[in-house]
């Protein structure tokens, strides 16, 4: 067995999950998310918890995935609160201190009364990830795990079963199809630029998408349409958006920006282009609202697409290659720009 194989203890709130995936007219398949569990590593405990004579058409199911069924009665009549979140926070804490093998643990459930016990198993330096069902999941709950895993999407793109994505997309097709592609990209260009700020080593592949999975848990690629990582990143190259050198391990390339400017040259131009034509009919423009002059030009404008954080850096970089003269002006406090 490898030393840096995950190993995984699964937690089950069946209840929970099994009624969010009825409420969307499916019937939970524990299959799929075993499926994916094992993709990530070795599944060492898997526990379900619900009363089984209200989810007894589970049960074949369940132990065909060898998953223990542990059985919590709900006792009519009484206000209470939910046995079986209590007996799984025990136990997955019990697990916690006493086995100290396990790297990972899988919590399933929408519910945020979990969020104490996700931020408990980081505290005590566990990998956590959420299963849940879209549009049952409480919105506090992802933000708390390490990784998300909605099982809609688990499903794959394109199925009948798998859910909408969250994030809104234009009616036409093509569009929507543009708009994802130009999402995607500066979500991987504002992280590569963040890490290269922060580091003085070259930014590996693999890093990247660590680093998004940290500002996003719920972040996959297939969202996009990419079966892997390695895929997307391929296809970010071809588009000159980023440059993949060989790295230190096969598989894992070093990131950078194209050392032809790819499509930051063009919007370096952009920025010259409409600095002159300003000039020309007014003077020398201030930086305040030079943004928006850009994006009546080209709508889709954003110097995150190019890694810089924010709209000043953006300006100071085309300053720093030429493009433009940047002056302060301490009577009007802002910046002017000149061709």
């Amino acid at each position: 067995m490898a030393d840096d194989e995950e190993r995984i203890a699964l937690f089950l709130d069946f209840e929970n999950l099994a009624l969010g995936a009825r409420d969307r007219g499916e019937k939970l398949d524990m299959a799929v998310i075993m499926d994916a569990l094992t993709e990530r590593g070795r599944v060492v405990a898997r526990r379900a918890y619900a009363d089984w004579n209200l989810f007894s058409d589970y049960r074949q199911g369940l132990l065909s995935q060898r998953i223990e069924m542990i059985e919590i009665p709900q006792r009519a009549g009484m206000v209470r609160k939910n046995a079986a979140d209590i007996k799984l926070a025990v136990d997955a804490l019990e697990v916690a201190f006493q086995r100290d093998f396990v790297t990972t643990f899988v919590v399933g459930s929408g519910d945020s009364d979990f969020t104490p016990l996700v931020l408990k198993l980081r505290e005590l330096n566990k990998r956590v990830i959420g299963v849940g069902v879209e549009g049952s999941t409480s919105e506090l709950l992802p933000g708390a795990c390490d990784e998300f895993l909605f099982y809609e999407r688990l499903l794959g793109p394109g199925t009948a079963r798998s859910a909408p994505r969250k994030r809104r997309k234009p009616d036409d097709a093509e569009e929507a199809e543009g708009s994802e592609l130009s999402e995607i990209s500066r979500l991987v260009t504002s992280t590569l630029g963040g890490l290269q700020r922060s580091q003085n080593s070259p930014v590996l592949s693999s890093s990247i998408k660590r680093a998004i999975k940290r500002k996003d848990p719920t972040f996959s690629e297939g969202d996009y349409g990419f079966r892997t990582w390695g895929e997307l990143m391929t296809h970010l190259q071809d588009s000159s958006v980023v440059e993949l050198r060989s790295g230190s391990a096969e598989g894992d390339p070093t990131v950078d920006f194209p050392s032809n400017g790819g499509g930051q040259a063009q919007a370096f131009e952009l920025l010259r282009v409409v600095v002159h034509e300003l000039e020309q009919k007014n003077g020398s423009p201030m930086l305040s609202g030079l943004k928006n002059e850009l994006r009546r030009r080209q709508s889709t404008f954003s110097e995150k697409e190019f890694g810089y954080g924010g709209f000043l850096q953006f300006v100071k970089a085309a300053a720093a290659k030429g493009v433009i003269d940047l002056e302060w002006d301490d009577v009007d406090e802002d910046y002017y720009l000149t061709t």
